[in-house]
């Protein structure tokens, strides 16, 4: 019999640059997601640029664009994270509708370059920490407690171009006061805080769309070195300011698995966990580099370049729970393989146990009762599963009406997965599920790839009303809410 915990937190989640919208509104600057095309399944999103002499031009986003250009939107490009849900001007009937399911805890973030528009001021935009803050005014309301992720995927585009991002340990101080204005203007509003979200792409799909040369792991290394900073900082911050505070990490939780039981295969598999997945949980846990860091240096003749103080600041930052997304499951295989499998780019051989969605995604509720144990188990740290759901296409019947069965039952496998894993242990708090209001792709920039328990009237093109409606998935969540997991059917 599943038992949920009495306070188990139920709920969704969006990011800010998926669902805000106003892009230009109210004082907001640019980040790297406005810069990025529409795109779909087959094509990929593109980054738009400005060459010196004024000549544009558009490249995937993985590739990078030319040298001395200067990304910026373009005229003649459809970018539809520019007004997303527009969940800027909806946030009050959006969360409405999330009260009405029974919302425990719903997951957002906060765009940094609403706060801070190049991300180099000296003074907060008031508009920004005044929009956030009716957010989550309009929350407590409904006593529905905000979780909350300072970075997720948008670093103000500014400090992208002339600092080069997180590759340059100068981004630091801006990041610094970033969070210590967030966490002082939100005290008393906000407890449970997530550092950087998936903080594992930068190294777990290095290579997945292009070959990766040891340069390109020596940036992702120091790259992801400058996060740890980052996150710990936050954590440090966070414990002085509230003794409220809880801080998490955010992990993009890909369990790997052995095509074969050769033992090449399966050792295999082992350094593919090691890097992709457990390389930042360890270090953002357990607040230092695992002993296999400097063989996964070693491997591409990487040298991270630390200061003194940097094992410190590490110890003292080690996050409070842990937290993750889990969508698919993946296969490794020294061997060669004739069908391979896609989603989200975690790209490895197709495993004849499984189904697969649409975009290539491996249906595997099993698999996340796997991740809980693993993880639990190496860390034993509250876990929370903050991103999980079905991308699919829905159809809205001539009554209004919108039938999402496989939604349902996806969604049904996993939560029964999440029960039995509490069931032997687990210290699982949490769910939200992502998308729980349709969002703009991530990966492909689409509206028809949706999530969410209510659909919203949007299309790829960037027509529709933005009216919301509920999903028939809207009302089978409500009563999995009510019965705190005990009804599934």
């Amino acid at each position: 019999m599943m038992s949920f915990p009495q306070g188990f937190l139920w709920g969704g989640a969006t990011a800010a640059n998926q669902c805000e919208g106003a892009w230009d509104v109210d004082g907001r600057g640019p980040a790297e997601s406005d810069v990025l095309t529409g795109g779909s399944v087959k094509s990929p999103r593109l980054v738009t640029y400005r060459m010196p002499d004024g000549t544009t031009g558009a490249v995937p986003k993985w590739q990078g664009v030319p040298e001395g250009a200067r990304r910026e939107v373009v005229d003649g490009y459809w970018y539809p994270n520019h007004d997303a849900i527009d969940f800027y001007h909806h946030y009050k009937e959006d969360i409405a509708l999330f009260a009405e399911m029974g919302f425990k805890q719903y997951r957002m973030s906060i765009s940094w370059s609403r706060i801070f528009p190049k991300g180099i001021e000296e003074e907060p935009n008031q508009a920004g920490l005044d929009f956030y803050r009716n957010v989550f005014l309009e929350l407590k309301k409904y006593d529905i407690e905000p979780l909350v992720t300072m970075w997720h995927f948008d670093t103000p585009l500014y400090l992208d171009e002339e600092l080069g991002g997180w590759k340059n340990r100068a981004i630091l101080p801006y990041w610094d006061r970033y969070v210590r204005t967030i966490l002082t203007e939100y005290k008393g509003l906000v407890k449970n805080w997530l550092t950087i979200n998936e903080i594992n792409n930068t190294i777990q799909f290095l290579g997945a769309n292009k070959p990766a040369s040891d340069e390109d792991f020596q940036r992702a290394y120091q790259h992801l070195h400058h996060q740890f900073l980052a996150s710990a900082h936050a954590v440090k911050m966070a414990h002085e300011i509230s003794d409220d505070y809880r801080v998490g990490c955010m992990i993009c939780g890909v369990p790997h698995y052995p095509l074969t039981c050769d033992p090449a295969d399966v050792l295999l598999t082992q350094r593919q966990m090691e890097r992709c997945v457990f390389y930042c949980g360890d270090v953002q846990a357990k607040g230092k580099y695992p002993v296999y860091a400097q063989r996964l240096w070693d491997e591409h003749d990487v040298h991270v370049e630390m200061e003194p103080e940097d094992a410190r600041v590490l110890a003292e930052g080690a996050v409070d729970f842990y937290t993750f997304s889990y969508y698919m499951t993946t296969c490794d295989t020294t061997h060669e393989v004739t069908e391979t499998a896609g989603g989200n780019m975690s790209f490895g051989a197709k495993n004849p146990y499984l189904e697969y969605s649409d975009w290539g995604w491996a249906l595997d509720a099993m698999g996340l009762r796997y991740y809980l144990e693993m993880v639990y188990d190496r860390y034993e740290k509250p876990l929370m599963v903050v991103e999980n759901g079905l991308g699919a296409f829905d159809t809205v019947e001539e009554d209004g009406s919108i039938h999402d069965p496989y939604r349902i039952d996806y969604m049904r496998a996993h939560i029964e997965q999440m029960g039995k894993a509490i069931d032997e242990g687990v210290d699982l708090i949490g769910y939200t599920s992502w998308g729980c209001i349709d969002v703009i792709s991530a990966g492909t920039g689409e509206m028809r790839k949706r999530y969410g328990f209510i659909y919203v009237d949007r299309d790829d093109e960037g027509n529709g009303t933005f009216a919301r409606s509920k999903k028939d998935s809207f009302y089978w969540y409500k009563k999995v809410i009510e019965s705190n997991g005990s009804d599934l059917a």
